[in-house]
């Protein structure tokens, strides 16, 4: 559960926090699960969550107001292609609020964004020759096993960790700290 681990870095980079918006796009057909595996661990860390919806860039504005009306504690961006497309506009919003927010792919560390939690892309990569490469060899998609994500990745924008004034702790676990 990435989303339970998440929110867990967000504690120990925001430990008082007690109330994290998940901003999610309903469209996403994994939305559901991953707003269910998010309302898990928020239960388990003794927080609580807030799902805001956004599938439009109207609405993402939307769910910062939001947001900042309620003094919400930290922020976890769910996963979607349209939220990376939209990556500058989030991470200019979570910075003008000063919102603690971690995201799912490192595109947002490198526009400003304070945290990533994701799998690694250059492994995710890899992991696909080798299937492309078995099915070449002969092998029947339909018998491969299904193949997950095991090597995951924290990486730690410094510069708005500082300007956020936030626990220094995860920089020493991060995999990559970016200037």
């Amino acid at each position: 559960m990435v989303s339970g681990k998440a929110l867990g870095l967000l504690y120990e980079i925001v430990p008082h926090m007690t109330v994290v918006a998940l901003l999610m796009n309903p469209k996403l057909p994994e939305a559901a699960r991953m707003i269910s595996d998010a309302q898990e661990a928020a239960r388990t860390l003794s927080r609580q969550l807030l799902v805001l919806n956004a599938s439009s860039p109207n609405e993402i504005d939307t769910a910062f107001a939001s947001m900042r009306q309620r003094g919400i504690g930290a922020l976890l961006v769910g996963a979607d292609p349209f939220f990376t497309s939209r990556r500058q506009q989030i991470v200019a919003l979570a910075l003008r609020d000063t919102i603690p927010a971690i995201y799912a792919n490192r595109e947002f560390i490198a526009e400003g964004g304070l945290m990533s939690y994701g799998n690694d892309a250059v492994d995710a990569y890899r992991r696909a020759g080798v299937y492309v490469g078995r099915i070449l060899n002969g092998a029947s998609p339909s018998a491969l096993p299904v193949d997950q994500a095991t090597k995951f990745e924290l990486v730690i924008n410094r510069k708005t960790a500082n300007a956020l004034s936030l626990e220094k702790k995860l920089l020493f676990s991060a995999d990559e700290v970016i200037e």
